[in-house]
This record gives structure tokens, C-alpha cells and sequence, in this order.
């Protein structure tokens, strides 16, 4: 896979995945604020991509800083940090990658400040590589819950192009392919923005795992019919209690898994957990441009002029729905998640 997110010669180098799948086309971010655009209007999506691209973003405008004194160049990176953070509200991931940049920052007071911006920029490249690592781990346990000939199927993208690399869902999907298992891929579509359509699977065909697209409203015909054997999805945010907040429609295919008897897995690294958060009451839910559902990417009609549009971004799966979440420490009951990442 092409990378997702990189840092290239001096610039955030994003794969623009608003151009996917009709072309491979690069964004060379040389400023801060464009990185912020590129997580705004999802040129950069998937809450671990976002969160590495955050960090980037910090290290590339603290770069440019001209300050001679701690205070004054702290000051500045904050309010870049600051100004990343409010470009998406849901994504835990965003929020912990600054955080661990202000934490680099604040560790490096009284250091000059050329060496402080060098090791932000190593940081920012530590975050990607340790998501890559950790995405493989995640794929390894969780490959172990996909038996050779079933079909798996997956809502939204959470694979390479929704982090730094290998993916979280699709990372599962890729070991449980490695390892040889003949598995078939059902992709929901994932209306409105069409993630699964025009990433998930792109993605899929590019290693050539067999995937099959569907519209949204096809999940339960398939499986009362027998036609899908697991679920499972990546994760923008996970609560304290092990609620799950993740693209719109997740909830939906809970559901259904549900009534099926069908198990239903989120994929997610230690980063997407947020133990300060007690609930999935608790959690910020995005609400995005209409233009996203009245149109097809913002220039074909499909609803009527003026129509009223209610467009949030996120749902929330609630803890009893899910029969495991997959990490990079193993696949715990979500009621375990607490326990296991508290230190």
C-alpha cells in the first residue's frame, strides 16, 4: 500500500483519499494549517491516521516557529496543538497524539530550541512507526477469531489508509490472509461519505483479497441467509464501560449481528481507548455538512433543495452488543478493557 501519512521532505506528505479510488494523487503539506484542513475535509480520515497526522502537523508548525526562548516557542506550540485538536471532535486518537507531543515539549524546557524541534519531528515519526507495530500485533490476535472459508464483514475503512499502516479491522482481515485463510470480505458501503465503497474496497482489491461491496441496507438479507460468519469494524473512541463510538451504521450491524447470532468485533490500539471517558453517553458525536448526504461528493443532487438533513458523523455500539475487542495485548470482553489498560 501506498503510504497513508509520511513525512517528506519537510512536508506531511498525506495520500488524499477525497480523490480515491479514481486517482493516486499526493498532498504536500508545508504548514500547519494545512494539515488541519486535510483532517477537516477528510483528505486524511480513520481516528489512528488522524492521530499521527496530528502529530506531524505539531512538529511541522513548531518547525517554523521563529522564537529564541522556551516560553515564547512553547506558547506558539501550544496554540498549534490547540488549533489541531478542534478540527474533529470524536476521534480519541487526535486528542492523545497532541497530548503526547505537549508532553514531549514540556519534558524538552531546557534544551535549546533547534534540538526541540528535531525531537518533535522524531516523536511525530515514533507515533507512526509504533501504530504500524502495533496494527500487526492487533492483526495477529485477532486473525485467530476468522476460520478459513468464512466470510467476515466490515462497515466503514479501518485498514492502511486509516492509520499509518496495516490497518486495525482490515489489519485482522490482512493476518487472517497471510496466514493462508480462504476468507471472503463483505464491504459495507457506508453512506454518506462511502468509505467502504471507495477505500475499504480499493484496499482490499489492491492486495487482492476477495471482497464483495454492498449497499448499508444489504447487511441483514446476507446474514439471515446465512452468508456472513463475523463482524468486524475499527473504532474512533471506546469508553471506560467498553461503549464503542465508530463510523454511523455500526450500531445498525450490531444490531443485526445480534439477532443473527453472529459474533461482532472492534479492532482498536490502546490509543482509541479512552478511559476518562465513562460511557458512550459520554462521547462527543461529530455532526458534518449536509452537502455529504443531499449530494455525491458535494456535486450531484440526490435529495431535494433545502430538504432538512440530520448528518452525524459517529454512533455509539453499546458495550453488550460486542463479543470481543481485538488489541494490540489480546481480544478482551469489553467489560476486561478497563482492567487491561489502566496502567
Amino acid at each position: 500500500m501506498v503510504p497513508t501519512v509520511e513525512w517528506k521532505n519537510g512536508a506531511v506528505r498525506l495520500l488524499d483519499q477525497s480523490k480515491l479510488p479514481g486517482s493516486i494523487e499526493f498532498l504536500d503539506c508545508r504548514d500547519y494549517q494545512t494539515v488541519a484542513d486535510a483532517i477537516r475535509t477528510l483528505k486524511v480520515r480513520g481516528a489512528p491516521a488522524i492521530g499521527v497526522t496530528a502529530a506531524m502537523g505539531v512538529a511541522l508548525g513548531a518547525e517554523k516557529i521563529d522564537a529564541s526562548d522556551y516560553p515564547t516557542f512553547s506558547r506558539a506550540v501550544l496554540k498549534i496543538c490547540d488549533e489541531l485538536a478542534a478540527t474533529r471532535p470524536t476521534a480519541v486518537n487526535l486528542f492523545w497524539a497532541i497530548e503526547r507531543m505537549r508532553q514531549k515539549l514540556e519534558s524538552l524546557r531546557d534544551y535549546p530550541i533547534p534540538f526541540i524541534k528535531n525531537a518533535l519531528i522524531d516523536e511525530s515519526q515514533v507515533i507512526l512507526e509504533e501504530d504500524i507495530a502495533l496494527c500487526k500485533t492487533m492483526g495477529r490476535h485477532g486473525a485467530e477469531l476468522i476460520h478459513d472459508g468464512e466470510t467476515v464483514l466490515t462497515h466503514c475503512n479501518a485498514g492502511s489508509l486509516a492509520t499509518a499502516g496495516y490497518g486495525t479491522a482490515l489489519g485482522v482481515i490482512r493476518a487472517a490472509w497471510e496466514q493462508g485463510k480462504k476468507i471472503n470480505v463483505i464491504a459495507d458501503e457506508t453512506r454518506p461519505v462511502l468509505q467502504g465503497s471507495r477505500l475499504t474496497a480499493w484496499e482490499l482489491m489492491q492486495d487482492k483479497i476477495p471482497v464483495t461491496l454492498i449497499t448499508d441496507n444489504m447487511a441483514g438479507s446476507l446474514m439471515r441467509q446465512g452468508r456472513i460468519h463475523l463482524c468486524v469494524v475499527g473504532a474512533d473512541r471506546i469508553a471506560a464501560n467498553g461503549d464503542v463510538a465508530n463510523k454511523i451504521g455500526t450500531y445498525s450491524v450490531a444490531v443485526l449481528a445480534r439477532a443473527h447470532n453472529i459474533p461482532f468485533y472492534v479492532a482498536a490500539p490502546y490509543s482509541t481507548i479512552d478511559l476518562k471517558t465513562k460511557s458512550g453517553d459520554e462521547i462527543p458525536i461529530e455532526q458534518r455538512n449536509a452537502l455529504e448526504v443531499t449530494t455525491i461528493h458535494g456535486s450531484h443532487p440526490v435529495a431535494p433543495k433545502d430538504v432538512a438533513v440530520y448528518n452525524p458523523a459517529f454512533d455509539v455500539t453499546p458495550a453488550e452488543l460486542i463479543t470481543g475487542i481485538i488489541t494490540e495485548r489480546g481480544v478482551f470482553k469489553p467489560d476486561e478493557l478497563a482492567a487491561q489498560f489502566r496502567s
